[in-house]
């Protein structure tokens, strides 16, 4: 191995010779001693171990290559013990990744699973984790298969706390509450859902997810499994499992296929038992962009130039769940550098950001939104970020912060641009320093897109184009799109949301009518004579574009004026 790395790529004999006294101190291979301390890149390993055992060595990987009946029946535990995967060529065949061209036993194993003999290829062990996370999340039983083979007799919960997170596709339990548990969580992250409901009923449970913003039912469990899981998933959350009277909320922190998966838990008494409801948070998710999300050039252009600004605050609305922490998230990344002073204070911390100082709100030790923004202003920022403007206490510091110099972004619950002005008057701030502060509003909505699978044009009814008040001649070819339900979006006809936006940008002018005490009607009258785009009318050019449909406009935008 050394000579290969010394001799075919050129690897300076020094390193080799400073890897065999550490590789011979430590009882470790030349390879891994070689790339843990940094002396030769990992790739330039593989290689050498390519040339030594004459296995190709592949970089690149697809999804395309896994099919889940080649993994069926090998335990997942095995494949990332002796870092091996089956997976299948572009031709229909059988080749095995491995991180380790040595580990004859396990390939032996897999010989003897497949029936076949496979080609050996040698993959990175990060490429051949990657591939068995994704073949064991494709693979395994749906919620519906696991109920059948649920024993009917009495159940016995046991389960232990984890303070590390650990991999839910590891675990081997045979206990059926706690595999229906884990189930739901590996189906809940396949299936893209942001919420997961468990409900008691008289006679039996409902399981719901929520998925692109909207409820489905996923299963029926029988009542008698109501306690057992209930239990299990408060000792996920560290909660009181004997304290069923009082409403509860915990975290639970778990890796569901690789993916490290952050759950906000609430539990409630109800008449029937107790109602659970999980938030999933996948931190593994990427953070997305300004210019990713949706907005026009135009329109992406003034919300640029509204977070250069030196001070102000910019205030972003909408309803729960409308994507609002997303749009600041991705504001903040924009003007992340070196020279600003960045700090949050959030409820909760929903992503880690990069070179940003971020606190979490805790009401318990009195550390709430209004007291952690007073202790970010002795921390010389340059830009605040507050989860969301709740009182009028944090309202007036937050416009304080503003007035002495520093940009602030942050949230309020309204349902368009406009009433942000008068909810922080009716909070009890002044409107002079309303006036003198928000610089710009920007309200927004999530719809859900058309699925691209199975994306089909059609000709629209007169009556569809009056409600969405969409002109006849404004369609392309005269005609719309839709989804037709397939297996990729679930039948839904949709796959994954995109944000409807509306920008105030508030001038002289608008100045002028909030230091009036102008209800926001009035304030968006004019804020639309100066070419205002409204929610409204950013969903019709989306559906004309073949985003969205008109049935996912009216629903989000129904009780909207036009």
């Amino acid at each position: 191995m050394g000579e290969i790395l010394t001799g075919t790529f050129h690897v300076p004999k020094e390193a080799v010779e400073e890897a065999l006294k550490i590789k011979e101190a430590k009882g470790s291979r030349l390879g891994e001693t070689l790339v843990s301390q940094r002396l030769v890149p990992e790739e330039t390993v593989y290689e050498a171990l390519s040339v030594q055992f004459c296995i190709p060595f592949v970089r690149e990987f697809s999804q395309k290559h896994i099919d889940p009946k080649l993994t069926e029946g090998i335990p997942i535990q095995l494949a990332k013990r002796h870092m091996v995967i089956p997976l299948k060529d572009d031709q229909g065949g059988v080749f095995v990744g491995m991180a380790d061209p040595t580990a004859y036993e396990a390939f032996l194993d897999l010989v003897g699973h497949l029936g076949i003999p496979p080609r050996k290829v040698l993959m990175t062990k990060e490429a051949v984790l990657t591939l068995i996370n994704l073949a064991y999340n494709q693979g395994g039983d749906s919620p519906e298969e696991m109920m059948g083979g649920l024993d009917a007799g009495g159940f016995e919960m046991f389960a232990h706390d984890l303070e590390e997170p650990q991999d839910i596709l590891d675990s081997d339990s045979d206990a059926p509450a706690i595999r229906l548990v884990n189930m739901l969580l590996v189906q809940a992250v396949k299936g893209r859902a942001s919420d997961i409901h468990i409900e008691p009923f008289e006679k039996d449970l409902s399981v719901r997810f929520r998925i692109d913003g909207v409820l489905y039912e996923i299963l029926r469990p029988p009542k008698r499994m109501q306690a057992s899981i209930a239990s299990r998933i408060k000792v996920l959350a560290s909660l009181n499992i004997a304290e069923k009277r009082l409403p509860q909320d915990g975290r639970i922190r778990i890796k569901i296929a690789g993916k490290d998966v952050d759950i906000r838990l609430s539990t409630i008494p109800t008449t029937y038992g107790e109602r659970i409801v999980m938030r999933l948070l996948d931190k593994t998710a990427i953070l997305l962009k300004l210019d990713e999300l949706g907005l026009s050039q135009e329109r992406l252009s003034i919300i640029k130039r509204l977070i250069t600004r030196s001070h102000g605050i910019i205030l972003v609305t909408g309803p729960t769940g409308s994507g609002k922490t997303t749009t600041l998230y991705a504001a903040l990344s924009h003007i992340n550098s070196a020279e600003k002073n960045i700090i949050t204070v959030e409820d909760p911390v929903e992503y880690q950001l990069s070179g940003i100082g971020q606190i979490q709100v805790n009401p318990k030790i009195e550390l709430t939104f209004a007291s952690g923004l007073r202790s970010i202003l002795r921390q010389d920022p340059d830009v605040i970020m507050v989860g969301e403007i709740r009182d009028a206490e944090t309202a007036e510091i937050a416009i304080q912060a503003s007035l002495t110099g520093h940009l602030v972004l942050s949230t309020l619950h309204t349902n368009d641009a406009p009433s942000a002005v008068t909810r922080l008057i009716d909070m009890g701030v002044e409107p002079f320093l309303v006036s003198s502060s928000v610089v710009g509003i920007l309200a927004q909505r999530l719809v859900r897109i058309i699925c691209p699978h199975c994306k089909k044009p059609y000709t629209p009814k007169p009556l569809e184009l009056k409600e969405a008040g969409i002109a006849q001649e404004e369609l392309q070819s005269g005609q719309l799109f839709h989804g037709e339900g397939c297996k990729a979006c679930m039948g839904t006809g949709y796959h994954g949301r995109i944000a409807l936006f509306e920008i105030l940008v508030v001038d002289d002018e608008i100045r002028e009518l909030v230091v009036q005490r102008s209800d926001a009607a009035t304030i968006r009258q004019l804020a639309v004579k100066k070419r205002m785009v409204t929610l409204r009318e950013d969903g019709k050019q989306k559906v004309i574009q073949g985003i969205t449909t008109t049935q996912e406009l009216l629903r989000v935008t129904g009780e909207d004026i036009l």
